[in-house]
């Protein structure tokens, strides 16, 4: 392993200029909330350092300094806090490689995925201090006077990250949150709180005003359930799982907080037989086992139409063992470990020591939460078929038809992302139009830029995130009447 940025000292460090969190209200358990976080390296299971865990009277002083902040944000002129955002974003390029370090060690992302996720975080700040300037309202024709609308922020926002994409899904909610005049408290999931410690240290340095980025590392059940509760909070943005956003959004409704849920998935991935099989099937092992499969928009079920089905399996293999597992410090890493040993006992429960396998990847002996590479073949009622595994399982379901296709792909209760694969336009359009996810690629797995609107359908969650749209989620639209003394 190369040398590394020190964790304990980044944790320790920017625990002391943090802020943010949320999730659902079960209580504490009997023990009480626990003191300390402990972060583990994936890759070899060693404790890597202790984070303190944030407590409900954290949250209070962390929203109370956030509201204070955030008044002489809004208050700044837009290009200055443009300016601010920009140099933020500058800040972070500079620091690229310390970030993705701290990502391989805490989350047991390959080094390539972790650089990409730092540039993500980068350019998506980039992105929203452009949308400042043009976060504008309207002039209404009305008999009698002048009607203006306003783009107004709401106040202090609540940012709940989950462990899988540490980085960038922080920075979806943070930065547009930012740009339209908010503050933001940042609650990382428990298990990698890292990298998002070290963004708010960065963020200092980069001139934003003390108590605006805050983050707060805690537990969910409290300094999340805090987050939510809290009336000075008045938006809360939640990426995990649907059961815990069932719960967020339940809690939310007591004060009527604004929020933005995404959720889970089941993906599709659909290959009609006019496809070019030999590059869907070689894409098809990154649509299902990057980030180990820890992906809402991961392709976990594989719809293969029958005429091309032995083909394409006969593709697909050499493509799967080609993805290599191994140290995620390594540059040619393709696939590192599952976030911790209790997401690799929840994957192992998918795949019965009876399934019928149809591939199986291979994995490092030794310490670490490695799990396989592993293709089923699909049966109508498997779990595996239907529930979100979040890691590197993905079933094989064969259709008949455009018809059957469609159905087979809509037959979850998410709607998330998918793709699909043909060399006709006319069937391109039909299907993506047909299959209900919030987005679809075609002939393509790419589900994410930061340029275009990011959500899903069902119970994938609601709202919408990134693309030229995200400030205005975190606006709330004042109209104001001015009276020219004219007859109405």
């Amino acid at each position: 392993m190369p040398d590394l940025p020190d964790p304990t000292e980044a944790a320790t460090a920017a625990t002391a200029t943090a802020a943010a969190t949320a999730t659902a209200h079960p209580p504490p358990p009997p023990a009480g909330p626990r003191e300390q976080l402990t972060v583990h390296d994936p890759a070899t299971g060693r404790e890597l350092t202790t984070v303190r865990a944030a407590l409900p009277e954290d949250v209070d002083r962390a929203v109370a300094r956030a509201a204070e902040a955030q008044r002489g944000w809004a208050a700044l002129a837009p290009a200055d806090r443009a300016r601010l955002l920009r140099r933020f974003a500058g800040t972070v390029d500079a620091h690229i490689e310390e970030l993705a370090q701290l990502e391989v060690r805490e989350a047991g992302h390959p080094v390539g995925n972790a650089r990409w996720e730092a540039g993500n975080v980068r350019d998506l700040l980039e992105y929203a201090a452009g949308g400042v300037e043009r976060l504008t309202g309207a002039q209404i024709p009305v008999a009698g006077g002048v009607n203006l609308t306003f783009a107004e922020p709401l106040g202090v926002v609540a940012v709940i990250a989950p462990w899988n994409f540490p980085m960038p899904i922080a920075a979806w909610g943070t930065a547009p949150a930012l740009a339209a005049g908010n503050a933001v408290v940042l609650k990382p999931a428990e298990t990698t709180p890292l990298t998002a410690l070290r963004l708010a240290e960065l963020a200092l340095e980069a001139g934003l005003p003390e108590g605006l980025f805050q983050v707060l590392p805690g537990e969910g059940p409290v300094a999340g359930t805090a987050l939510v509760d809290h009336p000075g909070v008045a938006k809360v943005v939640f990426t995990g799982s649907t059961a815990v956003g069932k719960q967020i959004m339940a809690r939310c409704a007591a004060t009527v907080k604004r929020v933005t849920l995404e959720l889970g998935g089941k993906s599709p991935n659909i290959v009609f037989a006019d496809a070019d099989l030999e590059a869907a099937a070689a894409s098809a092992p990154g649509s299902f086992l990057d980030n180990t499969g820890q992906d809402c928009c991961a392709r976990s079920r594989i719809l293969v139409q029958r005429d091309v089905l032995d083909r394409f399996l006969e593709l697909l293999e050499p493509a799967v063992h080609a993805f290599t597992a191994g140290d995620p410090a390594d540059e040619a890493t393709a696939m590192g470990p599952l976030i911790s040993a209790a997401q690799r006992a929840r994957v192992r429960g998918y795949v019965s020591e009876d399934a019928p396998a149809l591939i199986r990847g291979r994995v490092p002996d030794g310490p670490g939460y490695w799990y396989p590479a592993t293709v089923l073949e699909g049966r109508p009622g498997d779990r595996a078929a239907v529930e979100e595994v979040f890691g590197p399982v993905a079933v094989v379901l064969p259709f008949a038809d455009e018809d059957e296709a469609v159905r087979l792909a809509n037959d979850t209760a998410y709607g998330l992302s998918g793709s699909l694969w043909t060399r006709d336009g006319a069937r391109a359009l039909r299907v993506s139009r047909a299959v209900a996810a919030g987005n679809l690629s075609v002939n393509s797995h790419s589900s994410v830029r930061y340029s275009t609107p990011f959500g899903g359908f069902k119970q994938s969650g609601l709202g919408r995130e990134l693309g030229p749209d995200a400030l205005a989620a975190f606006t709330e639209t004042k109209n104001v009447f001015i009276s020219t003394g004219e007859q109405q």
